[in-house]
């Protein structure tokens, strides 16, 4: 009998339906975990992770939210309270970009990526938190970027809100340590995913020359890491763990 690692565990992963966030619910759910994927355009895709898990004999909630909404955010995590009685596993994943030079760069442009990344993050972490207090377990994994530590050209807003999640990961560790909830961001760097495909073919090939591992990352190889401190991370909070190919050490 193989051994589900996060078996009887509830999950919700934000931005599930596609790239990293979809390989996180699929791996959360192959490890027995319940798993809620919300999206909040994609009904298709997320109606497919559903679908992949279920058929694996797994148990999934598809829920559409704004995740930078107050209401929207909060009414999440109640929908996965009603449904199975406790949440475990958060997964801030949620994330667009709106690339461009500082000197082209508009107050929308600013304001969009820092509510979708930054404040996303905030309003989940806090719904999720009274529930995982008073159960007194909890596993609050933010993803973060290469890009929040080492900044990147034309990506000013990018960098500022996953650079955000690094330091809101730290503070909110150090608060609900007591609590038995560990709070950890992971920082990915390139890779395969829709937001790299938008990157021209030219310029994808002088970032991969700068990767030490000379090869962009795979989505499910930062859900591996997901499922780990899910898992496996009892004693690790506040951290930041790389995964991308050496291209920061």
């Amino acid at each position: 009998m193989s051994y589900l690692r996060l078996e009887g565990r509830t999950a919700l992963v934000t931005g599930a339906a596609r790239g990293i966030g979809k390989a996180v619910a699929l791996r959360l759910g192959r490890e027995g975990a319940r798993v809620a994927v919300n999206y909040k355009t994609s009904e298709r895709e997320a109606k497919g992770v559903v679908e992949k898990i279920t058929a694996a004999g797994g148990q999934a909630l598809m829920v559409q939210a704004n995740v930078c909404d107050v209401a929207e955010s909060r009414g999440l995590v109640r929908r996965v309270l009603d449904q199975w009685g406790r949440l475990d596993i958060l997964v801030n994943n949620a994330g667009i970009t709106r690339d461009r030079s500082l000197r082209k760069l508009t107050d929308e442009d600013w304001l969009t990526v820092i509510d979708n990344n930054l404040h996303s993050v905030y309003l989940c972490t806090t719904a999720a938190m009274p529930s995982m207090i008073e159960q007194k377990y909890g596993r609050i994994i933010n993803i973060s970027s290469y890009v929040g530590q080492a900044g990147n050209f034309g990506q000013a807003n990018y960098a500022a809100s996953k650079g955000g999640i690094i330091a809101f990961t730290k503070t909110a560790a150090i608060e609900l340590a007591k609590f038995n909830i560990t709070v950890n961001a992971i920082a990915p760097g390139f890779t395969l995913t829709d937001m790299l495909a938008k990157v021209a073919p030219e310029i994808q090939e002088q970032i991969k020359a700068r990767i030490p591992m000379g090869r962009f990352g795979e989505a499910d190889e930062v859900a591996k890491v997901v499922v780990f401190v899910a898992a496996d991370g009892d004693y690790i909070t506040g951290q930041q763990i790389n995964v991308n190919g050496g291209i920061y050490m």
